[in-house]
């Protein structure tokens, strides 16, 4: 799926943080390779914040992580210090986008409304598979129920917009992980495009911003594998191009489990806050990509010629003790 689409227009790659706290490391070091991956072949970066989940929203996160990247030594084209030809590069200023694009689904008869809450999908689940976003959808409101719809129009509530999802397995190539081949229907069935409370959902919003700002790669943790194939339905129900994925394993703590609060790993403000040498975390972040030996010192433009997707780790990275904030 990241043939043509992605190869025959310039090369445009980003990074997209939710301002819902402080970087980690792990999230810094997907920063670094979007930004080298990028920069050493000529390409354009860009710096989108996505901030549609306001509840887990912190105040001046956005800010802070501008000013950590840029202290990291990263640098965009386009973002939302700095604008450019596609913004707004704040979700939530994007509604409009987002609005749009549901109504030519719902016209289309690739979506549909569902009045099903989490725990009505969870009941009507036969042998539920558990994802990332609980159970697989049972299809319970795929063929429309006008008089249930009815029911919960006058009990206040609104329904929710769910992909209508082909059967069969959706293919692509990884830039890191190589081939993929799983199927949506059976893992996931319909999912969600527009939550009940009028937001969009992530798999929308960012194939929608990622198109419209002509993303071409788009390199990420791969904890974002599984929702791949979910977006390349949507890119193609949509008739737009198809960006080229790369999917790098996480950063984890100490005792190989993936890095969370409870290792107590220090984020990149409070590296910065607290005067350590940028290209100490660099040649960190290096290190545990592949790209640097132990203790060098490095910007991020000494790391460009240096860049090579087969030197990548293919393991998950372990966070050295150093970087622990109970260390400092």
């Amino acid at each position: 799926m990241d043939g043509k689409d992605a190869t025959s227009r310039p090369l445009r790659g980003r990074f997209a943080p939710s301002p819902t706290g402080d970087l980690h490391l792990g999230n810094a070091r997907t920063a670094l390779l979007a930004w080298l991956s990028v920069r050493a072949r000529g390409g354009a970066f860009v710096l989108r914040m996505e901030d549609l989940d306001k509840p887990r929203e912190r105040p001046g996160a956005a800010e802070r992580i501008l000013r950590s990247l840029r202290w990291l030594g990263l640098d965009w084209d386009e973002g939302p210090d700095v604008g450019g030809p596609f913004g707004p590069y704040v979700q939530s200023e994007r509604a409009a986008l987002y609005d749009e694009a549901v109504r030519r689904l719902l016209d289309a008869g690739l979506a549909f409304e569902c009045w099903c809450s989490r725990k009505e999908v969870t009941a009507a689940a036969s042998a539920p598979h558990l994802g990332e976003e609980g159970p697989r959808y049972p299809g319970t409101c795929r063929v429309p129920d006008p008089l249930r719809a009815a029911e919960r129009r006058a009990q206040g509530r609104m329904p929710a917009i769910r992909f209508r999802v082909p059967p069969g397995p959706v293919a692509f190539e990884d830039g890191i992980c190589g081939p993929q081949r799983i199927d949506v229907s059976e893992q996931v069935g319909d999912f969600v495009v527009r939550r009940a409370d009028g937001v969009a959902a992530y798999q929308l919003a960012v194939v929608l911003d990622d198109a419209a700002m002509q993303i071409t790669e788009v390199l990420r943790g791969d904890d974002l594998l599984s929702s791949t194939p979910r977006q390349i339905l949507l890119y193609e129900a949509l008739g737009l191009p198809v960006p080229r994925f790369c999917h790098v394993p996480l950063v984890v703590g100490p005792d190989g489990e993936r890095l969370a609060k409870r290792h107590g790993a220090s984020t990149l403000f409070e590296l910065m806050e607290r005067g350590e040498d940028p290209r100490a975390v660099c040649g960190a972040l290096a290190e545990l990509s592949g790209l640097a030996r132990p203790g060098e010192r490095l910007t991020p433009r000494d790391l460009v010629p240096r860049w090579d997707p087969e030197r990548i780790l293919r393991t998950p990275a372990r966070l050295q003790p150093r970087w622990l904030a109970q260390s400092a």
